[in-house]
Formats: structure tokens, sequence, C-alpha cells
């Protein structure tokens, strides 16, 4: 069977899985972690079965005394010896007593080994036996600052989204994005992993920006290493300064940036580098959680750069718009754009 067809029960009876879980060396952690990317839909699964695989000790292999292995030995013999009057001297000759002997002893070793690995697990009950998760939402206009349990902060933008476990499991810290965030990633000798449209981004102790827009993903470094993975298997490595930017389709680009206009925002500055009209409507939306129309057609050539700190909509919408002609009217969360003429 493979592994795609397993459920949590055949996870927890496969003996590579169970070494990768309790005793990881490279070769499982290689193979794992590349098929759990490979694999999304699994992955709470996996999750699952080695979180319960966590809360189990083995016990210890059966002692085997003299006694009983003399008992045993006797045994096997005296049901070779049975075996072979009931035969014909030419099988007893293809098949000497020694060798059914050795067929039952290694058949009995085989037991063990399965007691010791299946029969022989004994549940201990923790306090907890299931991993628990976190849900954080930010609506549009807002922003949140979060800080993990290994004490890594995180920086969510309006409007978005992230999954994060309340407490990291031993070598297992991750978080699932949707949307934009800044991550401040403490060091501590395991890897952290963002999942965000079927693509993984792995750090050890680093900063860096992750923005979801649109069917597009792209992510930006500021300081330390990532180690890009897509779902195609594709791995990019990035240094820092260094933006790498996925498409729908899964093509993919590495580039420079701008430091402030991609993570200005955490520190509450909004800024416009020759913007759209359509990304201008677009930023003003989500940072100030409002809603914007126009009556009036705007040229497609229009840009517009700006920089703004911690100011009011108000004061954003006259200094864009100040340039274009246009007049704007705002009522309770809506902003009307018009052109006086």
């Amino acid at each position: 069977m493979k592994y795609t067809e397993y459920d949590t029960i055949d996870f927890l009876s496969d003996e590579f899985f169970i070494q990768w879980v309790k005793n990881p060396d490279k070769n499982t952690r290689h193979f794992w972690e590349k098929w759990v990317q490979q694999h999304p839909e699994k992955r709470d699964m996996v999750l699952e079965a080695a979180s319960i695989i966590r809360s189990v000790r083995y016990a210890n292999s059966p002692e085997l005394s003299d006694e009983m292995y003399v008992d045993v030995f006797e045994t096997i013999v005296k049901a070779g010896n049975q075996s072979c009057r009931k035969e014909s001297k030419s099988w007893f000759t293809f098949y000497p007593l020694k060798n059914i002997a050795a067929i039952f002893l290694f058949g009995f070793c085989g037991w063990m080994v399965h007691f010791h690995m299946i029969v022989g697990v004994q549940p201990v009950i923790p306090a907890e036996t299931e991993e628990i998760t976190v849900l954080r939402t930010v609506p549009p206009g807002k922003r949140s600052i979060i800080t993990l349990a290994d004490s890594s902060r995180v920086f969510l933008n309006s409007g978005s989204e992230m999954e994060y476990p309340k407490a990291f499991s031993q070598g297992d810290r991750w978080v699932r994005l949707k949307g934009e965030a800044f991550f401040e990633v403490k060091k501590n000798g395991f890897s952290f992993s963002v999942f965000a449209k079927n693509t993984e981004i792995k750090v050890l102790g680093t900063s860096f920006n992750v923005k979801e827009e649109n069917e597009d993903l792209s992510i930006a470094l500021v300081s330390g290493k990532v180690q890009v993975n897509d779902q195609k298997g594709n791995q990019v490595r990035l240094n820092p300064a260094e933006m790498l930017a996925i498409k729908e389709d899964g093509k993919f680009s590495k580039t420079s940036f701008d430091s402030l206009e991609v993570t200005g925002w955490k520190d509450r500055i909004l800024v416009f580098r020759s913007a759209s009209f359509r990304e201008v409507k677009r930023k003003i939306e989500n940072w100030y959680g409002v809603e914007v129309s126009s009556n009036g057609k705007v040229s497609r050539e229009w840009k517009y750069s700006g920089i703004y700190k911690e100011e009011t909509l108000e004061n954003v919408l006259r200094g864009i718009f100040i340039t274009s002609g246009m007049q704007y009217h705002i009522e309770n969360r809506k902003v009307t754009l018009y052109d006086p003429k």
C-alpha cells in the first residue's frame, strides 16, 4: 500500500514512520519532510499520528530466560520430529530437522520483534494528547502582533489569517498563513515552517515577509536564510535582500526589493511606489477598512508615489488626489471618488 492511501492507523503501525517520529535521522527526516510537502492534504493526518506516537512509551523487550529458551527449543524439536514421521524419506532429506528448527526459531524471533514494536506498546495518558491550534484573524483596517510559544514574533497584516499550534512539539514549529505577515523567528536549533499557497517556507532563525495576493505569493528575506519548497518539488534558497515571486501557474523569479515598500506596513508606514489607481484603491481599503468606489474614469496611465506614517484616512486621500484633480467624499466606512467637472 502506498503512503498516499494510508489512514492514521496505517501510519501508527509503519516502522519507518515510527522511527522518524521517535528517533529521526538524516534519511527519515529528508524523506518525510519531502513527502509531507508534496502531499499537504495528508499533513493533518501525519501530525495526528505523530502526536499519538509521541504520547506513548514502548515497553521493555520481554526477557527470555534460559529455562524458557530450552522449553521453546524442545517444543520446536518435538514438533519437527512429529512432522517428519508423517512425511516421506525424500522430503526429510531435503528438509532436515535442524532446518525445521531454524525456521520455527526464526518465526519465534519475528514474533518477539512484533511484540516489542507493536503489541508491547503501552499507552501513557498525558494531560493533552491532541495538538491544540489557534486561528487568528485580523480584519481590514487592523494589524496584530502575535508571540508564538517559542518566542518568535509575527506581525499579521490587515485582512490576514494565521493558524498555529498553541505549543510547539519538539522539532515541529509551523504556522499556516493566508494573507500577509512579517516573521521574526527565534533560532533554537529546529526549523520553522510557514505554509502558504501549497508552498513551504523553511527557516531557522531569520526575519522575512510573506504575502499572498490573489493567486500569487511573494517571500522577501530581510535577514538569515530561507528555503522555499513548492508542491512541484522545486527548492529555492534566498539570501538577505532577495525576494521570490511565485505566480499562480507555478513560475517563479528572484529579484531584489525595496525594504520600506515591502515591510514598512509592520511599522505603520503606508508606501506607494508608482502605484496604479487599482493598487492605491486596494491598499486604502485594506489599510483603513473602508470601501472605495469611483464615479468617474481614471486613466490607465495614472500613477502615484508617496509615503505616509500613521496618517489619517482623510490626510492620505488629500495627498493622493490633490494632484489628480479628483475629489472625494467620506460617509461612514465608504469613500466615493468623483470628478468635480
